[in-house]
């Protein structure tokens, strides 16, 4: 029987490289595809909503001071009222009013001017003068330089009640008014006066300088605030002094603000009351970003601020850059991924195997890739080594410590940024600029990396996690991200260990003739928030917030406690609470620390510890009042 054909394979076959670089290929262009296309779109959106965060943050932080500045006034007209209501301050009084009223001026740095007012027209008042110097008028005599205003409708039911803005050759002022009411009856008035001038002295902390204009308009359409009269982002000059009308003060944007093109990008401002415009004037284009305020006149103000455009111009054009470098980065990477995939087409068990050990931080496992004469094998085989040796060299950057407890207590979840109580250790050389002048650079980072081996040992030894080092300090930290009852008690324990460590290298420097280094410590217990805190892939396990910040000053404020000292260590109140055992430490008193509203009770801890328990009165007494800032 004749043997049958055998039936032809008609099926396409393609070559294995073939196969591997346009898949390859593909898989590539769509993934970077899509990262280019989610990233350009996400990048977008993050700039304007940073620009929407600015513009609320920048706006109602300007109206938080201008209120703050007035509210000041009238909470001063307010709280002086009961006693004209009572017959405490009166006219029959005159030279006993003057000095009341004088002290209640030069109290307040909000009050220029304060006026007793009875139904007659007489008054009583006192000017403060922008040198400080008060003067005291009477029968509606204005001081030098002022002069008389009229009162708003008041009854004896008003409340506080601002009136419309008094302009002289002194300035341009606000006032507020209360009714002076006896036995029911409304007898006069009592008005506090606020110059616009420190108005604007207190606005100047929003001024970035000569891309960013700060201005004020009252109900009349008169600018009477504004942070650029010596000349305009424009170059035009000003016509006039403030105040003065918008239309004729020469700042073309100012002029042309009626004319705006309303920006869509900020709704979310816009939700807030905020209007964001787009202004062309003098051949150029502005962001102008105003609010409207009432209750400091008898009309609304509109506060503000414009910039030039080109502060989101530039943004938008390096997202524009971005994405056409992304597309262009793309094509290439897909050229090459076929490249790449038509030269290789073997397994690459191998790399598999050693890539999967990275993943699993097995870095000391991980074994070389061995060399190849195909060059792109070669190569990948030369990064992948290279790779794990800077994996390897990374980890000497990294705390070990903090490296071990965040993979014990579950890597990512143990290192979400959270609210903890904890013990901050600041530490800092006295005088190291002065120190290191006579050491090459050589000599001063040694000398540097033997010290910063002392505080991360002691740290390390106490459990505490070294945060960073700061110039020629130390930031480190007890409570995160282990939870621990005595991280108060082991903070002094670690700051002591250094002290003790210091006191020896200072005895073996004096022997031989070196120069001895002085140390101070701050230390302070508080809430923080402790993780990773940063941005894309810049990540830092840190800790932030005002206990740091307090610490910090404790350090700063040891040069004030311990001037000849070899270690100074000041701890807060709420430090030394926490050590009920301890004895070796001196009571400082009740501190005013720079950045803080009220008093902190400060104690100096003996390095060495062992000392009775004492309170040093000298110290108390010296800080009865704030120490001068730094």
């Amino acid at each position: 029987m004749a043997l049958l054909p055998q039936r032809e394979d008609r099926r396409i076959k393609m070559p294995l490289t073939r196969v591997i670089g346009l898949g390859f290929g593909a898989f590539v262009a769509i993934s970077l595809a899509l990262v280019l296309g989610l990233s350009v779109m996400a990048n977008f959106k993050n700039t304007f909503s940073l620009l929407n965060d600015k513009t609320i943050l920048v706006t109602q932080s300007m109206e938080r001071q201008v209120r703050d500045y007035f509210n000041s006034a009238e909470q001063a007209v307010v709280a002086l009222k009961p006693f004209f209501d009572s017959g405490a301050v009166e006219f029959a009084t005159e030279q006993s009013a003057l000095e009341d009223m004088s002290m209640a001026v030069a109290s307040n740095p909000a009050l220029t001017v304060l006026v007793l007012t009875d139904l007659s027209g007489e008054r009583l008042g006192v000017y403060k003068a922008p040198d400080g110097k008060l003067w005291s008028f009477t029968n509606d005599k204005p001081p030098p330089g002022e002069r008389a205003y009229e009162l708003p409708d008041l009854t004896q039911e008003s409340g506080p009640k601002w009136g419309p803005l008094v302009t002289n050759n002194v300035g341009v002022f606000a006032n507020v008014s209360v009714p002076i009411v006896r036995d029911g009856v409304m007898v006069g008035a009592l008005t506090a006066a606020s110059s616009l001038d420190r108005l604007e002295e207190t606005l100047a902390v929003f001024d970035d300088g000569p891309t960013a204009t700060t201005f004020i308009i009252a109900g009349n359409d008169e600018v009477v605030v504004h942070s650029d009269l010596t000349m305009f982002q424009s170059g035009d000059l000003p016509v006039g002094a403030l105040p003065s009308a918008r239309l004729t003060l020469g700042d073309p944007v100012l002029a042309a603000m009626n004319n705006e093109e309303v920006l869509s990008e900020f709704q979310r401002a816009a939700d807030l009351g905020i209007e964001v415009s787009l202004i062309e004037a003098a051949d150029d284009e502005f962001i102008m970003m105003r609010a409207v305020i009432p209750g400091f006149s008898d009309r609304p103000w509109i506060i503000g601020q414009y910039y030039q455009s080109a502060s989101i111009s530039r943004e938008v054009q390096r997202l524009t850059g971005s994405a056409f470098v992304g597309f262009v980065a793309l094509i290439i990477t897909v050229l090459i991924a076929v490249w790449i995939g038509r030269r290789v087409a073997r397994p690459l068990r191998e790399l598999a195997r050693q890539s999967e050990r990275v993943g699993s931080l097995s870095l000391d496992q991980v074994e070389p890739l061995p060399r190849s004469r195909v060059a792109e094998l070669d190569q990948v085989a030369l990064a992948f080594n290279a790779m794990v040796e800077g994996l390897k060299a990374m980890n000497t950057y990294v705390p070990r410590s903090l490296f071990i407890k965040l993979m014990r207590l579950g890597g990512q979840q143990a290192a979400e940024a959270r609210e903890a109580e904890l013990t901050i250790l600041f530490t800092d050389i006295v005088g190291f600029t002065a120190y290191s002048e006579t050491m090459s650079a050589s000599e001063t980072a040694r000398q540097l990396n033997d010290h910063f081996a002392i505080l991360v040992e002691a740290v390390e030894e106490e459990g505490g996690t070294v945060d960073k080092f700061i110039g020629d300090g130390m930031l480190a930290f007890w409570g995160a991200p282990d939870a621990r009852a005595d991280h108060a008690e082991a903070a002094v324990r670690a700051a002591r260990k250094i002290a003790a460590e210091q006191k020896c290298r200072n005895e073996a420097a004096r022997r031989t003739g070196r120069p001895e280094m002085r140390m101070r410590m701050g230390i302070h217990t508080g809430t923080a928030v402790v993780g990773n805190v940063g941005a894309l892939d810049r990540w830092n396990y840190t800790v932030v917030g005002d206990t740091v910040n307090t610490a910090e000053r404790l350090q700063s404020l040891g040069k004030d406690y311990g001037i000849d000292e070899e270690t100074v260590i000041l701890a807060s109140g709420e430090t030394t609470d926490r050590l009920p055992l301890e004895t070796a430490l001196t009571e400082v008193g009740a501190v005013y620390l720079r950045g803080r509203s009220g008093e902190m009770n400060v104690w100096k801890l003996a390095p060495e510890g062992g000392a009775a328990r004492q309170t040093d009165v000298a110290a108390r007494d010296l800080t009865a009042s704030p120490p001068a800032a730094e």
